[in-house]
């Protein structure tokens, strides 16, 4: 919603450092869950929750030290026009 796409892809329209938190929260997400076998549902997204809170905190401590918000409503379309 924030981005006001329709049918297109999330992943096609994020910026790169959204991206890369992006694959953060993938990749903690997955190493938690080989350290720790979960084995029922809730126990996986109990993993899930944490390898997305490594993820948070590190965009949390950018967004600190740049001043600016990493997650933005820009897409595709718009940086394409050149708009901010």
């Amino acid at each position: 919603m924030l981005k006001g796409l329709k049918k297109e892809n999330l992943r096609d329209n994020m910026t790169n450092t959204e991206l890369i938190l992006n694959m953060l929260a993938e990749a903690s997400t997955k190493d938690i869950s080989q350290a720790t076998e979960p084995d029922t549902f809730e126990d996986s997204k109990e993993v899930a929750r944490q390898g997305g809170n490594v993820a948070k905190v590190a965009r949390l401590e950018l967004e600190a030290r740049t001043g600016k918000k990493v997650v933005t409503p820009l897409n595709a379309k718009e940086a394409l026009k050149g708009k901010p």
